[in-house]
């Protein structure tokens, strides 16, 4: 399958939330809920990608992510840490992120820590986009348990064991 690019979209990062967004590539995707109250979620998940780098500076975006501040768990993974960062969530926390996002991290957060994922009180953050499986495993044998865990790799044909978990 071949990837083309749309010729009629736009490339610029909205100003202004909306039902519709597209990337780079054209994907457009429709939401039924446009800035809902995050704070009446369990759990939030904030993935990461090239847009992170300036969506951290987005004052309207990384108010509405604050909105998440009492959420039992709140994760991300890859560049998805900067953007917790830039809502403050990263104070005082130890975290990771994509490897080449690293030095990006430094400043939102007490520690980068070089690994996979980091648990740091409701906080867990992942590396990058390979570390996405081991995430998901980790979580569901916080969740749930390691037997789940074990069912699911089987599922997946995934034979690894999820390493490189700092749980601080």
């Amino acid at each position: 399958m071949k990837m083309k690019r749309a010729t009629n979209t736009s490339h610029k990062i909205h100003r202004r939330l909306s039902d519709e967004i597209s990337d780079e590539l054209g994907l457009t995707i429709k939401v039924n809920k446009i800035k809902p109250d995050l704070s009446q979620y369990d759990l939030i998940f904030v993935p990461g990608g090239m847009g992170t780098r300036k969506l951290r500076f987005d004052e309207e975006f990384i108010s509405w992510l604050r909105t998440a501040e009492q959420v039992n768990t709140i994760v991300s993974v890859c560049t998805g840490s900067l953007l917790l960062g830039a809502a403050g969530f990263l104070k005082n926390k130890k975290a990771t992120t994509n490897p080449n996002a690293y030095e990006l991290l430094e400043s939102y957060c007490e520690e980068v820590i070089k690994t996979r994922i980091v648990k740091d009180g409701n906080l867990i953050t992942a590396g990058g986009v390979s570390t996405s499986i081991d995430l998901a495993l980790y979580i569901v044998e916080l969740f749930v348990n390691k037997e789940a865990v074990e069912i699911i790799k089987k599922q997946i044909d995934y034979p690894y064991d999820v390493q490189g978990i700092i749980e601080v």
